[in-house]
């Protein structure tokens, strides 16, 4: 996990202390205690999957006591799933699960969700979950903190996927796609706009550099760039269930980024 102390707390919305208890998680005897206790997932009607711990085994079946209410259930063995031990809790990149299945992603979710935390990696990937409030991860220093710096440095965000995106098109002289795709509702709108908001940021500094351009101009910028979306999106937009101003026009919101960054 990253340390978030080496940042001054500006990052305590985007990572999370090492728990207290790390050292003893790590430890040989605590882990072969834990694997003693043969936890699995297994499904749950309305929590999709639940703790438990294998009781007996057989060739097909399993039965097992459920780590919450205690109570004894049995299931066929291709519906139980491994669980990781706990030294994964709320691992910022997915891939690095020992056991990487369907309860194992979604209990990672959840707990990192309930800790404040909506960016996640998977692999090349980046998860996001909808906080449905604003969070202060979005502010310059953020940006400052996220600028050249390699994807592993810093904790999961969209601005770490831009920069590198962005670093990218100027080593390899190539275009460079940031796809984020989503159901109604789930924030694809608003990251985009983050990642607008983070190139304009970025590429006007550099520019700043080279013509000493004033920080008023830079500032313009970016502001334009921000702009641009919600007029747009005016004549488009529609209410869904889920959504009152879902965009209708992702394509189209494809090729303003597109012109946005030709001009800058």
């Amino acid at each position: 996990m990253t340390d978030k102390k080496n940042v001054n707390g500006d990052l305590q919305y985007l990572s999370v202390d090492a728990p207290a208890g790390n050292a003893v998680l790590n430890d040989p005897a605590s882990q072969a205690a834990w694997a003693a206790k043969r936890m699995i997932w297994v499904p749950h009607e309305e929590q999709g999957f639940v703790a438990a711990c294998i009781k007996q085994d057989s060739e097909d079946e399993v039965v097992v006591q459920l780590v919450d209410c205690g109570k004894t259930l049995s299931f066929h063995r291709d519906d139980v799933q491994k669980m990781n031990p706990p030294k994964y809790n709320r691992i910022e990149d997915m891939a690095e699960l020992t056991c990487l299945n369907e309860a194992s992603v979604l209990h990672n979710l959840k707990e990192r969700y309930y800790s404040g935390l909506i960016y996640t990696y998977s692999g090349l990937f980046c998860v996001v979950i909808n906080p449905y409030k604003k969070l202060p991860i979005y502010t310059d220093k953020i940006i400052e903190l996220y600028k050249g710096k390699k994807r592993h440095e810093m904790p999961p965000h969209v601005y770490a996927i831009t920069d590198s995106a962005y670093r990218n098109m100027l080593m390899d002289r190539e275009d460079q796609s940031i796809l984020c795709t989503g159901e109604s509702g789930a924030g694809k709108t608003e990251n985009t706009k983050k990642v607008i908001q983070y190139l304009a940021a970025i590429a006007a500094s550099t520019k700043h550099q080279k013509t000493s351009q004033s920080f008023e101009d830079q500032a313009e910028l970016e502001l334009q760039l921000l702009k641009a979306n919600p007029i747009l999106e005016a004549f488009g937009n529609a209410k869904t269930v889920k959504n009152d101003n879902s965009s209708r026009f992702v394509s189209f919101i494809s090729q303003l980024l597109h012109l946005a960054l030709s001009a800058v």
